[in-house]
Parts: C-alpha cells; sequence; structure tokens
C-alpha cells in the first residue's frame, strides 16, 4: 500500500514538474494578433495566422496553434479574417512639405486659372498683413487652355498680398507682381543658369519661374518659424500613419529639420521612422561630411545616410532633360541642373565618407549622365556597386539601352506609380510614340533584375499608399480608364507592389534586416486593412481603409474597426 502511494506521488510530482517545464517554455508578449491573414513579404514563409509582438518587436510569426503554444499576452486582438501586411514605406517623399501642403491653399484637381484666382481671393480676404498666401497643386495640363498662366491674375485676386503658388511637381511656381516687385525681378533680370523666367512678348516676366529660377524668390520667401515647422510634421505624420504608412524616405532636409526629428523623437511625440536624404550642398551637408552617417537613431526612429541632388527638372513643366527635343516643344531638351564635375565630386565624397548618393533624374539624358556617371565613380573608387546602392529618383523616361545597366550596376530605380497615372493623359504628347515606350517601365526594369522601390513623391501626389499600390497594378486612374491599363506590359504582380512598398522600399535604405516583411527579429511596425488588397477586385482596393497602424508595437493608428481582447495565458 506505502508503496502505491509513493509511486502516485512521484507520479503526480513528475507530472507537476513537466507542466511547469512546459509552462516555462511560454513567453510573454507585449501583443498578440490572432485569425488573420498575415502577408509576411518573407518568400520563405509567405503565409501566416498569427504574430506575436514583444518590447516593439516581432518575438512569433505562425499559425493560430504555434502562436498560442508558445506566448502569452494581457493584450490580444482577434482579426477576425482581417489581412495583415507589414507597414508600408513612402521611398520618396516630402514630410515637411505634406504638412506645409495640408495648412495652405490645396490646389490639386483645379481645372481652370480662373478656379485658382477665386480660391487666393478668398484665402486673401482672411490673411492677416504680412503673411504670404501659399499654395500648391496646380497643373496647366489639367486645364483646357494648357499654357501657364500670369500673374495679373493672381494681383486681381490679392492685390498687395505675395502670392506663391507651387505647381504640382514643385518645379514651377506662380507668383503676383508683388512678389516680382519684393524679388526685384525685372525684364532685365537674366534667365539662371538651369532655370527659366517664362516672358511675354515684351520681355516682361510673367509671374512663372522654372526650377533653378524659383530659387531666385528664396531670398524674399519667408521661412516658417521653428514651431510651425514642427507642427507642419507633427500633422504630415498624422495623415501618414491614418494611411498606412509607418515610415518614410524623406528627400531633402536641412539641418533644422534633422534637429526639429530628434527633438519630436526625444519628447516621445513622433511615432513613425525616418531615412532622410540631406539636401545636397547646404549647411547640414557639410556639418555630415564631418559627422559622418547617423544610422538607426532612437530605436531606428531616424536615419540619416544619403545626399539628395538635382539632374533635371519636370515633364509636366518641360524641364525634364531629354536626348531629343520635347515632342510639343522642339525648341526645348529640358534643363540639367547639375555638372558632370558636380557629380563627380559628390560621388566621390560619397563612397569616402560612407554616405548614398541619391539623384533626381526624370527624362532619358538626365538618367543616361547620371547612370554614366555612377559608373565611372565605381570604376574610380574600385568599390562594388552593390555595397553603396546608389539611387536614381523618379527614373520616369529610360532609353531602352539604360534600362539594364540598373541592375548589372546595382543602381536603384526609386519610383513613384501614381506619378504614371497622374501623366498619363498628357506624357505621350511631350515624348511622342516611340520614346513612350521607355516611360514608367517598372515590369522590364523587374524583368532585368532590378528592384523598384516605390513612393508617391508627396505631396506632389496623394500620401495614401494604396492608391500607389492600384497604380502599380492597373495603371488605370480610378475611374478604371483606360481599359486594360496603359501600357500593361509594364504593370506590377500584386506581390510585387507588395514588397515596391515594404521590403524592396526597406532596402532601398539598407534596412532590410530590420523592416519591411513581418519576420522574428525585425520592428513590429505592421498594419491592418479593412479589405485584403491582395485578392479583392482592383477597383476595390481604393475603397480599403486602414483599420490599424502599429509602429514598434505600439498601436498609433485605429479606426475603431478592430477591439483588444481579453489576455491569453498560452497552454
Amino acid at each position: 500500500m506505502k508503496l502505491k502511494l509513493l509511486v502516485a506521488a512521484v507520479i503526480v510530482v513528475c507530472g507537476l514538474l513537466y507542466l511547469l517545464l512546459i509552462r516555462s517554455d511560454i513567453q510573454d508578449a507585449t501583443l498578440i494578433l490572432l485569425n488573420g491573414v498575415v502577408y509576411t513579404v518573407d518568400d520563405r514563409k509567405p503565409a501566416a495566422e498569427a504574430i506575436a509582438i514583444s518590447n516593439g518587436k516581432i518575438s512569433g510569426v505562425g499559425t493560430n496553434e504555434e502562436i498560442r503554444r508558445a506566448f502569452r499576452s494581457a493584450n490580444v486582438i482577434d482579426l477576425h479574417g482581417k489581412a495583415v501586411y507589414p507597414g508600408l514605406i513612402d521611398a520618396h517623399a516630402h514630410l515637411e512639405g505634406l504638412g506645409a501642403f495640408l495648412a495652405n491653399l490645396d490646389l490639386v484637381g483645379t481645372t481652370s486659372p480662373g478656379e485658382i484666382q477665386k480660391l487666393v481671393r478668398d484665402r486673401a480676404a482672411t490673411t492677416k498683413p504680412g503673411v504670404w498666401i501659399r499654395g500648391r497643386g496646380w497643373d496647366q495640363n489639367d486645364w483646357q487652355q494648357k499654357s501657364f498662366p500670369t500673374h495679373e491674375l493672381l494681383d486681381e485676386a490679392a492685390g498687395d498680398i505675395p502670392v506663391y503658388l507651387k505647381r504640382v511637381d514643385g518645379h514651377a511656381v506662380w507668383v503676383n507682381r508683388k512678389v516680382l516687385e519684393i524679388a526685384g525681378i525685372t525684364a532685365q533680370t537674366p534667365d539662371p543658369d538651369g532655370g527659366k523666367i517664362i516672358r511675354d512678348s515684351a520681355g516682361e516676366p510673367t509671374g512663372i519661374f522654372v526650377d533653378r529660377a524659383t530659387e531666385m524668390l528664396a531670398d524674399v520667401l519667408p521661412d516658417p518659424p521653428r514651431e510651425e515647422r514642427m507642427e507642419s510634421i507633427l500633422r504630415a505624420v498624422q495623415s501618414c500613419l491614418r494611411v498606412g504608412l509607418t515610415g518614410v524616405h524623406d528627400m531633402g532636409v536641412d539641418l533644422e529639420l534633422i534637429g526639429i526629428y530628434k527633438e519630436l523623437i526625444q519628447s516621445g511625440r513622433f511615432p513613425f521612422r525616418v531615412y532622410a536624404a540631406i539636401n545636397g550642398g547646404g549647411a547640414a551637408w557639410k556639418e555630415y561630411m564631418d559627422r559622418g552617417p547617423e544610422i538607426g537613431l532612437f530605436d531606428g526612429k531616424l536615419t540619416v545616410r544619403s545626399l539628395k541632388l538635382y539632374q533635371d527638372g519636370a515633364l509636366g513643366s518641360y524641364g525634364a532633360a531629354l536626348i531629343e527635343p520635347y515632342s510639343d516643344d522642339p525648341s526645348t531638351r529640358g534643363l540639367t541642373l547639375t555638372s558632370a564635375d558636380s557629380i563627380r565630386y559628390f560621388s566621390d565624397i560619397c563612397v569616402s565618407k560612407g554616405f548614398q548618393l541619391c539623384i533626381h533624374a526624370i527624362g532619358d539624358r538626365a538618367n543616361h549622365i547620371v547612370l554614366n556617371s555612377y559608373e565611372e565613380a565605381f570604376k574610380r573608387n574600385n568599390v562594388n556597386p552593390a555595397d553603396l546602392r546608389f539611387r536614381i529618383e523618379h527614373a520616369q523616361v529610360i532609353d531602352p539601352k539604360d534600362i539594364e545597366r540598373f541592375a548589372a550596376m546595382g543602381v536603384l530605380p526609386v519610383m513613384q506609380p501614381t506619378h504614371c497615372t497622374s501623366d498619363m493623359y498628357w506624357v505621350e504628347t511631350r515624348l511622342g510614340p516611340e520614346r513612350i515606350r521607355g516611360t514608367y517601365a517598372w515590369h522590364s526594369l523587374v524583368q532585368s533584375g532590378s528592384i523598384v522601390p516605390s513612393g508617391s513623391d508627396f505631396p506632389v501626389e496623394s500620401n495614401n499608399p494604396l492608391w500607389g499600390f492600384y497604380a502599380a497594378v492597373t495603371r488605370q486612374d480610378h475611374s478604371g480608364w483606360p481599359e486594360g491599363g496603359w501600357f500593361p506590359d509594364e504593370r506590377l504582380t500584386r506581390e510585387e507592389a507588395l514588397k515596391s512598398f515594404s521590403i524592396w522600399a526597406a532596402t532601398a535604405a539598407f534596412e532590410e534586416d530590420v523592416k519591411g516583411s513581418l519576420e522574428p527579429g525585425k520592428y513590429a511596425d505592421l498594419i491592418v486593412l479593412s479589405q485584403d488588397i491582395m485578392t479583392v477586385p482592383p477597383q476595390q482596393i481604393l475603397q480599403t481603409t486602414v483599420d490599424l497602424t502599429i509602429v514598434g508595437g505600439e498601436i498609433v493608428h485605429s479606426a475603431d474597426a478592430i477591439a483588444i481582447g481579453q489576455g491569453m495565458t498560452g497552454r
């Protein structure tokens, strides 16, 4: 009898020890997501049902049963079958510009100069003395009369109030006579190198400044105070989180803006990630040449390791540098803004100091010049191009002979899908039927071995990455035009489009090991959408909204469509 009791006691003790051993294998998680359709963007494990998050990073990805068995948490979200994706990354954007755009006149979609005149007149009625009227988004290609407007319309609307209106692409500015007077611009003022003052038949400035000519207004345009810049950033970040962006590549920052980022992050008001490219040649670049790159500051919230230059202007304002003249204006081939000597100098500095070089190039001539300059720099410095990841921003019009050079040289074409669907109505008029074949050539670039990191160039385009995703997979506008897509052979697949806004964008910032896919050890940056954009009909992508945005394991946007449930103890 005693022996039986002893054996029973041993069995009980062993069982308790076994249960304790099992329980010791269960990890505590700060947040668990269950019952989802998880697109990991990890080719080794592309799909899952559940995710565990611990201390700001992903600690587990797997089936519901696997996550339940391995983790416990007081915070559990039942996704009820909703789709989960990595937090989306805009690989070319202007964060402060978006914040300012949201506060100033929104001219996107205006259909005539007269419509803009009315908006300016209404704003003038409430503008305080000494304050300029600012706006952005006009595009003469959207008007019935497609010629550039003149200052007289703004003079009538605003009188002596200075008016400064950026074109949608940011490469041209429309001002009134008051600004011309303040800046001292007259018929005798010469065009600067790389820029153009549009003039009337008598040689008088009309109020339109293109590319480098816009810099002539920089000295008189009031700089926004630091607090206003800070508010613009906060406004832009909240807008981005609502549309599923968890980070951006901010293309063209100055020293004060970098300081603002650091201040906001340290004060806990910046639930976002920025990969910053310094605007070429200014005080920030001089300081960072001595300091060197700053990588992954504040738990990955800020990296400063790139330099942004401009090789040409934009197609819409005839500033993009083309090999042959514009089809609708044979008098010009566009503008080149940076000399070969300057590119050579900056290339060598970037190689020696460990910076990535990002050059804006839209026209085929500009892309050819930059590719040649990069190739010479790689040979001159005897470096592996893949280690540098030099970039061409936009790469909109490429000579077919240059397409394969991107992959062969390890140069990244960073492109914006919505630029294509905004420009497709008129771009063939600019380029003609042959040259158009090398325009927005996403599929050709991918087929040649390149990755194509995607962005929006906001505020030039909407910051909603789902609009970019839709444009990439359809090459149609929001009404579904044209049927079948504009040059549909250049569409991306949905898998490629998702990668372009996630892992490919992360790769363009040297950050593919810490973000861009849902894998254990990476930052817990992810989104939950109202519909599965990988399966719904294309038009429904545009109606999809963001239910949840998580950055570093913290819920930073919630549409109240998903609730945090009861804790889970694991088993």
